[in-house]
């Protein structure tokens, strides 16, 4: 009895805008309590991003860290004579940052636009030290990315155009909506130039694939950018994976 009432007095101690998140049942918030919950909001800053702007730059000092509530990040790599690579993408509600780096090692940019729920470095990191499952839930989505960066090697290295390009529709497709089972449908949050340039592939190349993907019926594409997925294994299927 006395455990339920606990549990009850934490959801009521829950803020409202908490409580309508989606990220409260899927990110990092969702091994928070009530309580933690509320100390956190105090600190936290909802923010809206267009598309093509920076959040935060390459070897800029960290201040904050971030929930992603709505949209797509682009993460990039820039190297010494200036030239930039994509190297990741991250979705709702992935947590934005490096815990415990003074800087950022890669840039992040809104791809669409985007909301996020913002923290000062130091309210998080005390969190951390202080919240078990906090460090595990972090550490989790640390080895999802390892695990992602790892599958994303073999795409690059050894799949063929058209494995490629459907494997990177269907990373958009189970991220962007991780439920579907059947179809799906989104909008393109890259470019053909920065698709080209995630795929190490030609612009070209890209469309050349995406219309044989569509000529086959396993994508539909209105107006260049708005792509329907009718059957997601099928997709699956043509990316190359078991």
């Amino acid at each position: 009895m006395d455990d339920k009432v606990d549990i009850a007095n934490d959801e009521n101690v829950m803020p409202h805008v908490c409580r309508a998140c989606e990220a409260r049942h899927g990110g990092i918030c969702s091994v928070l309590s009530g309580s933690q919950l509320a100390a956190l909001s105090k600190h936290s800053t909802r923010k809206t991003i267009n598309a093509g702007t920076e959040v935060v730059g390459q070897g800029e000092s960290v201040g904050s860290y971030s929930n992603i509530l709505r949209g797509v990040v682009k993460l990039s790599k820039m190297m010494a004579d200036g030239r930039q690579q994509i190297v990741g993408l991250q979705f709702a509600p992935d947590f934005l940052g490096r815990p415990f780096s003074p800087e950022s090692s890669l840039t992040a940019e809104a791809a669409t636009g985007t909301e996020i729920c913002a923290f000062p470095r130091a309210v998080i990191e005390r969190m951390i030290a202080d919240t078990p499952g906090l460090e595990h839930r972090l550490y989790d989505q640390s080895l999802k990315e390892l695990d992602e960066a790892r599958d994303w090697m073999l795409t690059l290295g050894r799949k063929t155009a058209r494995e490629k390009v459907a494997s990177f529709l269907y990373m958009i497709a189970t991220h962007i909506d991780p439920l579907a089972d059947d179809g799906s449908a989104f909008d393109l949050p890259l470019s053909r130039a920065d698709i080209a340039d995630f795929l190490g592939l030609t612009i070209e190349t890209v469309s050349r694939q995406m219309t044989k993907l569509r000529n086959d019926k396993i994508i539909h594409v209105e107006n260049n950018r708005h792509v329907t997925v009718p059957d997601i294994e099928r997709l699956n299927e043509a990316a190359g994976n078991d």
